[in-house]
Parts: structure tokens; sequence; C-alpha cells
């Protein structure tokens, strides 16, 4: 399955859209359902659709385990919420590469999960993203992107997007 969108590098602030209000991935492809050899699972998509929408603990293979939110309302189910941004947020934003690298924030509030944990993700099977923005005249949108994946820190954390689909405007 080939890439069909261009390449942006994760680098310094990374405030990709300024009304960003949540940052959504969700694994579509088989890879994803096969059984994990941890105690947790491998991303929100695993949990039951029936589970509430919280606070959870999921392991990405090669990676230690991570505590994310999983939005199981959102349409899909299985969500795993990457960042949120709130309008009255006290996140700067203006972070060093290692504090985005793992992450900041409360998973319960504005937070920024990690590159490093965004790659780890990503490599294990095909994931979706969906951005959800609130405009001025605070009206949601969301924009989605059929493949979203992260390369490695070595690569400088290069981010490929799929084709588009959403109610929202294209800013990627």
């Amino acid at each position: 399955m080939g890439l069909q969108a261009g390449t942006h590098q994760l680098h310094g602030d990374l405030i990709l859209l300024p009304t960003l209000v949540g940052m959504l991935l969700l694994c579509t492809s088989p890879a994803c359902v096969a059984s994990s050899h941890h105690r947790f699972p491998a991303d929100c998509s695993r949990l039951r659709e029936t589970s509430p929408s919280g606070v959870y603990v999921i392991q990405p293979a090669r990676s230690p385990p991570v505590v994310v939110w999983c939005d199981m309302d959102t349409e899909g189910k299985g969500w795993t919420v990457v960042q949120r941004n709130t309008y009255n947020t006290e996140i700067t934003w203006k972070e060093s590469w290692t504090t985005y690298k793992y992450g900041f924030g409360n998973v319960q509030g504005d937070h920024w999960l990690g590159t490093e944990y965004l790659h780890l993700l990503t490599q294990q099977g095909t994931y979706k993203v969906r951005f959800i923005v609130r405009n001025k005249a605070n009206v949601t949108h969301y924009a989605e992107y059929d493949i979203f994946s992260v390369e490695s820190e070595a690569s400088g954390y290069p981010l490929r997007l799929g084709r588009f689909s959403g109610d929202g405007d294209d800013y990627l």
C-alpha cells in the first residue's frame, strides 16, 4: 500500500493546527488484532468496544508500557489520543526535542503522547489519524487521513500521510 501525501518533519514547535482540539490514532490493519505477547494491549483499538473512554495502559511493540487516553466514543471506537490542546491550555508547546520525544502534559487534559511512542505505535500496522479542530465560532470539524505513520528518530521522525477525508479543511 503506497503513501499518497507529502512528508512533513516533526521539529521544534509541534503545533500542527492552531485550533487543534485532539489528534487520534486508530489501527486499521489485521496486524492490529493479532494477539499481544504483552500484559497490556498494543493500542486502544485492542480494547473491547464496550470499554468506556478513559485512561488505559498500552504497550506498543518494542516499547515500555505507556499511559494514554482511549477514546471509545468517536466513530470507529478504540482511538488512541495522541494530542489534546484546548484553547485555554497552560502548555506553551515550546519544548525540547527530548521532551517531544517522550511526551508531556497530562493524558486527562492537554498533552502530547511523544514522538517516539507515535513511531513505535505506527510501526505495528496501518493506522489512520483524525484531527479534531474547533474554529473561532466554536464549530467542530474533523480531518482524517487513511494512512498515518511516523518514521524513526534517526530519520528525523518524518510524518507520512495518506488520503484526506472529513468535514474540515486539509491543512496538511
